[in-house]
């Protein structure tokens, strides 16, 4: 039972952020809280007494401003990782007629999902309901008011419920838009949009329902109440799966459904004969930028306070960029003799999209480790396991995302260990990081990559299926080669 309350603890990772879970009003956040876990807060917590932890859980929830100001300003920083960030990173890789396709699909996505979450997506994903699915009892964002709080990963500290919704609305929407970049050059608008719709609602809510959801700190009074709150976790939760900011409910759950998408509409006409080199590296560079300052966000943010820990998820974010930058720029140069820069550009997002599982639960060592595997390792996964699977990933959805997701999963269960400088697992009925078993943890791990995996094959299988069956995944070949820019929005992206 301890070891599964350790678990619990620092279980987290928000998405990209660990959410923490909100009541509806103040007098009623110590009972009902929702929350994703996340592991920065442990560690500042552990540092405080049992009698500290106590008093703060009985006296009557109030909002901590300075936490709430913090994850507002990261909310805004996710936001900017979709809105330019993405767009001029994946619009920079594509042809010049497809320029502004690339704008349209991640601008119009981030938009149409940000409805959606605020409809039923928030509900569905952090309401108590089952081991995969909330409920409704929130559409709409019914009864969330300027009142009402969410809790964060230390007992008796709050943020307004309105900040987490857009904390996490954000991530959802940049998951989202991440998938557009396995099937960019070829597929239509209106069938992306559609199948976004169902993927959201099938995939992306209960994934981020089975890792974030749980009854937040303040449910954990003792051995039995902590018994109690555990069930109402979601399924991944459960199984100990530690996400800090999205490893599997962001990159792996958005890579597998790229590359779904890209067998299923098929190679762009001309893959593999005619050049299809990016038309822009100074646009991929600006916009890989962009990303790795929101990422600051992404990842500090989901510690859900302005903490030690958001602090250590913000070192280890800014170190493992850099060093993945480095490995994979190297390697490429050794390989190919010459260092590129869409090298370290994709080197800087393989880095990113590792450490985010991570972030918060590793140290120092464990962040340099990562980032250097992750640079080589996605060059590989790029080039040599993309050819093996055969598939036209058009952006390298896959290669970067799916394969630097699973990695800083797995690794994430190696590094959090406090003997190789990670923060360990906290236990909130003890109040105090438990003791930690390398071995049982990577198990979690493991069953938090096969579980996303599987789960988002089968629902983008069903969804391309259905978008297929109603409106055509595929534009017509004439419009393709004329490029999407004029044929599917009646623009173009440069004038001469």
């Amino acid at each position: 039972m301890k070891s599964i309350l350790a678990t619990l603890a620092l279980l987290g990772a928000v998405g990209f952020g660990a959410p923490a879970w909100a009541a509806e009003s103040p007098a009623a956040a110590t009972a009902t809280i929702s929350s994703a876990v996340t592991a920065p807060a442990a560690a500042a917590t552990a540092a405080v007494s049992a009698e500290v932890v106590a008093a703060a859980a009985s006296a009557a929830p109030t909002l901590s401003k300075a936490d709430n100001g913090w994850i507002m300003v990261c909310a805004a920083l996710v936001i900017l990782m979709s809105l330019p960030g993405l767009a001029l990173f994946y619009g920079g890789l594509v042809r010049t007629k497809n320029m502004l396709s690339v704008l349209m699909q991640v601008f119009v996505t981030f938009s149409l999902i940000s409805v959606l979450w605020v409809v039923y997506g928030y509900s569905l994903a952090f309401t108590e309901g089952g081991s995969f699915f909330g409920v409704l009892d929130k559409v709409f964002l019914k009864g969330v008011t300027a009142d009402s709080l969410g809790a964060t990963f230390s007992k008796g500290v709050f943020i307004s419920e309105f900040t987490f919704v857009i904390f996490q609305g954000a991530f959802a929407a940049i998951t989202c838009c991440l998938i557009v970049g396995a099937f960019a050059e070829r597929a239509k608008f209106a069938a992306i949009l559609l199948f976004m719709v169902i993927w959201f609602t099938f995939s992306y809510a209960p994934m981020a329902h089975m890792v974030w959801y749980w009854a937040g700190p303040d449910a954990y009074l003792d051995a039995a109440t902590g018994e109690a709150a555990g069930k109402t976790a979601g399924f991944l939760f459960q199984k100990g799966a530690l996400d800090f900011a999205g490893g599997t409910v962001v990159h792996i759950n958005a890579a597998v459904a790229g590359l779904v998408g890209a067998f299923m509409i098929g190679k762009r006409i001309g893959y593999g004969r005619e050049s299809m080199a990016p038309h822009s590296l100074t646009f991929t560079m600006i916009g890989a930028s962009l990303l790795w300052f929101g990422w600051f966000g992404f990842n500090a943010g989901s510690a859900l306070e302005a903490s030690g820990g958001s602090a250590l998820a913000m070192v280890n974010t800014w170190l493992a960029t850099a060093c993945a930058t480095m490995s994979w720029m190297l390697a490429e140069w050794m390989l190919k003799g010459k260092p590129s820069m869409l090298g370290a550009a994709s080197g800087a997002v393989a880095g990113l999209v590792a450490i985010t599982p991570a972030a918060g639960f590793v140290g120092v060592m464990g962040a340099i480790v990562i980032g250097l595997l992750a640079g080589v390792i996605c060059l590989w996964g790029v080039n040599g396991l993309k050819h093996v699977l055969g598939a036209d990933d058009s952006l390298d959805v896959f290669g970067v995302h799916g394969v630097g997701g699973i990695l800083g999963a797995i690794l994430t269960g190696v590094f959090a260990d406090p003997a190789l400088g990670g923060s360990g697992v906290y236990d909130y009925v003890a109040n105090a990081v438990g003791e930690y078993d390398m071995g049982a943890q990577v198990i979690s791990q493991l069953w938090g990559v096969g579980t996303v995996v599987v789960w988002s094959a089968v629902v983008s299988l069903v969804a391309f299926k259905l978008v297929d069956m109603l409106i055509g995944l595929r534009v017509p070949e004439d419009e393709e080669r004329e490029g999407l820019d004029i044929t599917s929005h009646g623009e173009s992206a440069y004038h001469y």
